[in-house]
């Protein structure tokens, strides 16, 4: 058996280092804390995405080692569930390829794994990963009622105003209970995949990439049987109770999964359009609120696909078998 290079596996354990420093960093500044813990994921991309599983690996048990001492085991845990093993994942999936002949291309050329199926596998890792954290917690209707009071007591000594415009905490506390883990679905997708991206740009800036660089544009949309997932998380929430919070996270995850992918097919479709940066500008700066996001989820709801990218094999290269039968 050939012995891993040890300077490889330092990198490994360096990159560990890096992704527990950036976590307690986030604990020290509450301000950057949700950039911060989304950082934290990037250091295992980047040595996942250039030096393959090992090292990734070595990066995760690294940090959950050091969290563990530094902190604390159940500190450790959540940071694993929450950021490690989903950065973990979606980089071995996207290190995944097989002959382009097993799935009907050329005979000559490499399948990788389609961006849209990482993307729902990343929409999955985090709805269960906020669950974990929510049963971690004890989320429930108790603590976003005390939550709730504490806010309106709070505006009511700085801000009378404020609070006599919100009223009776009572109409807040229903709401809010869904509302949170639909935010927090939505935006550990949106950042950890911003994670994932920038860590894929720099991999491919050093010349060292193994999966090719895409246009994302046409690429990144939701696979096909993730609106069914999104469905499911819909009727979940009518359900109420435990049910109802579940669903809010699916829905709140694979919400923003389908806002990117909605994004993507408007850069897309504007594509060579005189009009096209003032339109792009517009639509960010609508989708702060929530009917035009809404609208551009739509988009990305309608518009599912998956686009295998096709690469010659490079000599030398033995790219991993993908786990799945199709594609």
């Amino acid at each position: 058996m050939k012995q891993p290079d040890v300077k490889l596996l330092l990198t490994g354990i360096l990159a560990g280092v890096t992704a527990i420093f950036l976590a307690l960093a986030a604990n020290a500044q509450p301000s950057f804390s949700s950039m911060l813990y989304a950082a934290s994921a990037m250091p295992v991309m980047i040595v996942s995405l250039r030096w393959g599983n090992l090292h990734a690996i070595i990066a995760i048990v690294t940090a959950i080692i050091i969290g563990a001492l530094a902190v604390s085991p159940l500190f450790a845990l959540a940071m694993a569930i929450f950021t490690l093993l989903p950065a973990g994942w979606i980089s071995h999936l996207a290190n995944l390829a097989r002959p382009a002949s097993e799935i009907g291309g050329p005979d000559n050329l490499m399948a990788w794994y389609p961006l849209s199926d990482i993307l729902m596998h990343l929409c999955m890792i985090v709805s269960f990963a906020v669950i974990f954290l929510g049963v971690m917690i004890g989320y429930g209707a108790d603590l976003v009622g005390s939550m709730v009071d504490a806010l309106v007591q709070a505006l009511s000594l700085n801000d009378p105003a404020t609070a006599a415009a919100i009223g009776s905490s009572d109409r807040l506390k229903p709401m809010l209970l869904l509302v949170l883990p639909i935010m927090q679905g939505a935006m550990w997708v949106l950042m950890l995949f911003a994670a994932f991206y920038l860590a894929g740009r720099i991999v491919s800036a050093s010349g060292q990439t193994t999966r090719p660089r895409e246009d994302v544009p046409s690429a990144l949309r939701m696979n096909r049987n993730a609106p069914f997932m999104f469905l499911a998380g819909i009727i979940a929430c009518f359900i109420g109770g435990i049910p109802a919070l579940i669903g809010a996270t699916v829905c709140g995850a694979f919400g923003a999964g389908f806002l990117m992918g909605g994004f993507a097919s408007i850069h897309e479709r504007t594509r060579g359009k005189e009009w096209r940066l003032p339109a792009l500008i517009l639509c960010y700066m609508a989708a702060i609120l929530v009917f035009p996001a809404l609208f551009i989820m739509i988009l990305g709801l309608i518009d599912t696909r998956r686009t295998v990218a096709l690469t010659p094999p490079r000599p030398g290269d033995t790219p991993p078998k993908q786990q799945d039968n199709k594609q």
